[in-house]
Parts: C-alpha cells; sequence; structure tokens
C-alpha cells in the first residue's frame, strides 16, 4: 500500500514544501536574490494556500463533499486566504508606513500577500495535490 495512500496528509505537508522551494526559486528569479530562508511569510506563491487548498482536496477526496469535516477544511481554508489577502497584508503595509515615518527598517514588511500571489498558491496546491493523488493510486 502507497504511503500517500496510508497517509494523505503526506500530499498537503509536501505541497507546503514545494511551494517553499518555489517561492525561494520565483524570488531569487524576480530579483537576484534568495527570499529570506524557508517557512518565512509573503513571496509567491503562498505557501499557505497552497496548504490550505491541497487540505481541502485530500479531505474532500476522503470524506466527501458533504462531510463535516471538509466543511471545517473549507472554513480553515477560508479563512487562510481571507488573512493572507487583506488582514496579513494590511500589517504589512502598516510596517511599510511604520518604517518610513520611524526612519528604521526592522519591522518585516512581507507579512501577507497580493491577490495573484494567493491564487497562484492555490493553484500550485490544486496542481500537486492532483499529481500525489494520481501518484499514490498508481503505486502498489
Amino acid at each position: 500500500m502507497s504511503l500517500l495512500r496510508t497517509y494523505p496528509f503526506l500530499i498537503p505537508v509536501l505541497v507546503m514544501l514545494l511551494s517553499e522551494i518555489a517561492k525561494m526559486l520565483t524570488e531569487h528569479r524576480r530579483t537576484g536574490t534568495w527570499h529570506n530562508g524557508i517557512f518565512r511569510t509573503g513571496g509567491m506563491p503562498s505557501s499557505h494556500s497552497a496548504f490550505v487548498t491541497s487540505l481541502l482536496i485530500v479531505v474532500e477526496r476522503s470524506r466527501g463533499f458533504d462531510s463535516v469535516d471538509f466543511a471545517l477544511a473549507f472554513t480553515l481554508a477560508a479563512v487562510v486566504w481571507y488573512d493572507a489577502i487583506s488582514l496579513r497584508r494590511e500589517v504589512g503595509l502598516q510596517a511599510e508606513m511604520l518604517n518610513k515615518l520611524q526612519h528604521f527598517t526592522h519591522l518585516r514588511t512581507r507579512i501577507g500577500h497580493s491577490l495573484k500571489e494567493v491564487l497562484a498558491g492555490i493553484v500550485f496546491g490544486t496542481v500537486i495535490t492532483y499529481a500525489g493523488i494520481a501518484l499514490s493510486r498508481m503505486t502498489v
């Protein structure tokens, strides 16, 4: 029996790790410098969005669309998506303004995500999750 089939939560974890690697590569390609380490906030794609999207798909495939588990996973995903686009992004903009007003730069400004980064995370999570599901069916 496949490890991914036995432990379906491994797929979202794998999605999270791969999205962090993709984020680092995207940052390097865009700016010529590496993203400030793995598991840092901000950047393209949103690894949080990729993770909760993957979790949502795995729960739907294992428990069904009409299950309480799916409803909980969907609610979690919606909160994470909303938080990344609005609340955390707003905090980052405020940190940016405080840095300018106070003439110091120790407040991190890349806390949230743009809509584009969240949508990229959702697409990334979806594609990698379905690839993981397909792999789990192919292996014995």
